[in-house]
């Protein structure tokens, strides 16, 4: 008898604790979100062949002056990777599938900056990080992605590493705490 293999996010069992979270900080998890690494010349040909891969579908993350990555919550991380890597393949890049490496955490409200600011270095006001923007830094004692995702700071997606992903978001739960 053949096994099946089952999907499970890292943070599958904390959902009834988000849910119960203040609706000024309000915490959920985003499973199973696709993640390609994708490495290029930024200003090479391979730019306009990503773009031609790219649809309303995915969101791009730069990390640095050659890395970026690609998110979908549509499209399968093989699916996804193969499009990429195709596009880029003949320009010198190379994407690889890493959507098990991390999951991704929703941070919403009013207070949503406050309790990132407790643990993170960042100017989080709005107009020096807002939608648009993306940082690689410090959460608490976890290495994260923050990404703004409303124009007020009341919307966050937090990209963390499945290893650390329980750790977060205990430190998250225990942060939004005051807030109830």
């Amino acid at each position: 008898m053949a096994e099946t293999l089952t999907r499970r996010s890292p943070l599958q069992d904390f959902a009834s604790r988000f849910v119960a979270t203040p609706a000024a900080a309000r915490i959920a998890e985003e499973p199973f979100v696709t993640m390609v690494d994708l490495w290029m010349e930024p200003a090479g040909a391979g730019q306009a062949a990503v773009a031609g891969v790219l649809g309303a579908d995915c969101s791009v993350i730069w990390f640095g002056p050659q890395e970026s990555l690609v998110t979908s919550t549509v499209r399968a991380g093989e699916e996804l990777e193969a499009a990429l890597r195709e596009a880029v393949a003949e320009h010198g890049g190379a994407a690889v599938d890493v959507s098990a490496q991390r999951t991704t955490l929703r941070l919403t409200g009013a207070r949503a900056r406050d309790v990132l600011a407790k643990g993170c270095s960042l100017d989080l006001h709005p107009v020096a990080f807002g939608p648009g923007s993306s940082a690689q830094t410090m959460l608490g004692h976890a290495a994260v992605v923050l990404v703004p995702l409303a124009d007020d700071g009341t919307d966050f997606r937090i990209l963390v590493r499945a290893s650390f992903a329980s750790y977060l978001a205990e430190w998250l739960l225990d942060a939004t705490l005051e807030y109830r």
